[in-house]
């Protein structure tokens, strides 16, 4: 019993709070909030008697809506402004949806007055119909001269505005054609391209990679990036890669010596005083210690060691006027290394880490062509990180 009554008084209280809030929104102005508090308080019992409260701010928030949105409609069409077409269009498509939202739920009986709530429907679908082929026409020739223009953040918007077009009115006319063109005509296509200021040949892999821009992921919605020219596209602005130096050093051997030695256990012995008689317990037993022997090991460590450094300079160039717009530096550096060893001894002596160096033998030097290429993924990487921090904007 006392669970019933605790879940009794949560559920007034929910209730309670959930009335307060739609009336809070009916006064507010707010109607349609209202109406969604309503409609969901009564989705489950709303015959309940404690739903009444519900049905009254249901009722009155939906006379207050409709009056304004009507309102709202006349006094657009008389201003004849081509700005409010689109309001005009989604007010009739609201006033429309908020009677589907209420009509499941209905009849809603008010127990004091003995009637059923009162919700006027109208008919909405000739005046959204016709608002809708009023705003598709109104967007389409704005559409056709912000494309006779030769703005590209105008062709930018034509392109949104024919997006929400063919949503709203799929294949009106030549809008789907249209957005292909705005697509073209409102995109920065930027040519990427190197240039070698060295005195060395740079791999064509080197090349091939760095002008790669498909793994790059840094094309967007306004921004392509293209390493080969292609034919009937006007590039607006020029990415050069400058190759400016690439320093290679020769390649080294450095041998080291040096020794290891540890302490490990060997066994066990007789526990000594200090006149050496032999110590031991309560019992009379022999007490014994573990024994320590130290063991040694020499290790000829070898290293073979080439790096590869790349300095390059990233431009920023305004095909259209040919101008420099900025310029970042940039270098990259791969490192070539190989450590191996041999020991004399007792390998224990040696830390575990280095083991693994005993494993190793000598391996042939990467070329300095190799050395160049390795080079590639980081400065790939700083390239990548250029582009995406200074993205062109407009």
């Amino acid at each position: 019993m006392k669970k019933i009554t605790l879940l009794l008084i949560a559920f007034i209280s929910i209730s309670s709070c959930g009335v307060k809030q739609t009336r809070q929104s009916l006064t507010s102005g707010d109607y349609d909030a209202a109406i969604q508090n309503a409609v969901q308080g009564l989705r489950n019992r709303k015959d309940a008697k404690g739903k009444q409260d519900y049905i009254y701010l249901l009722e009155e928030a939906f006379a207050k809506a409709k009056e304004r949105d009507l309102q709202n409609i006349n006094l657009w069409v008389k201003a004849a402004n081509p700005n409010t077409i689109e309001k005009i269009y989604t007010t009739y498509v609201q006033l429309n949806n908020r009677q589907e939202l209420i009509k499941p739920i209905l009849p809603l009986k008010l127990l004091n007055e003995n009637r059923n709530a009162i919700f006027p429907f109208d008919d909405y679908s000739n005046e959204i119909i016709s608002s809708k082929n009023a705003l598709s026409k109104h967007l389409y020739d704005n559409c056709k001269a912000l494309l006779a223009t030769k703005d590209k953040m105008n062709f930018r918007r034509a392109y949104d505005d024919l997006v929400y077009l063919n949503g709203l009115n799929p294949n009106y006319k030549d809008a789907t054609s249209l957005m292909v063109l705005a697509k073209q005509k409102g995109t920065d296509y930027v040519n990427v391209y190197t240039k070698n200021e060295t005195n060395m040949v740079i791999p064509v892999r080197l090349q091939n990679d760095l002008l790669d821009f498909s793994t790059f992921g840094l094309n967007d919605n306004w921004t392509v990036y293209h390493s080969n020219r292609q034919k009937g596209i006007t590039y607006d602005y020029g990415l050069l890669v400058n190759f400016r130096e690439i320093a290679i050093s020769p390649e080294q051997i450095k041998e080291k010596e040096f020794y290891k030695e540890k302490q490990v256990k060997d066994g066990t012995k007789p526990l000594l005083d200090s006149n050496g008689n032999q110590v031991k317990d309560d019992k009379g037993v022999p007490v014994r210690v573990d024994n320590f022997k130290t063991i040694k090991a020499t290790i000829f460590e070898s290293r073979q060691f080439k790096s590869a450094q790349v300095t390059a300079k990233i431009d920023y160039i305004d095909l259209n006027t040919n101008q420099l717009l900025n310029t970042f530096p940039v270098v990259s550096e791969f490192i070539f290394e190989n450590i191996y060893s041999k020991y004399s001894g007792d390998r224990l002596a040696c830390d575990d880490t280095y083991l693994s160096y005993f494993d190793k033998r000598s391996v042939p030097f990467p070329s300095n062509e190799q050395m160049v290429y390795d080079t590639g993924e980081d400065l790939k990487a700083k390239l990548k990180e250029i582009l995406n921090q200074n993205k062109i904007r407009r």
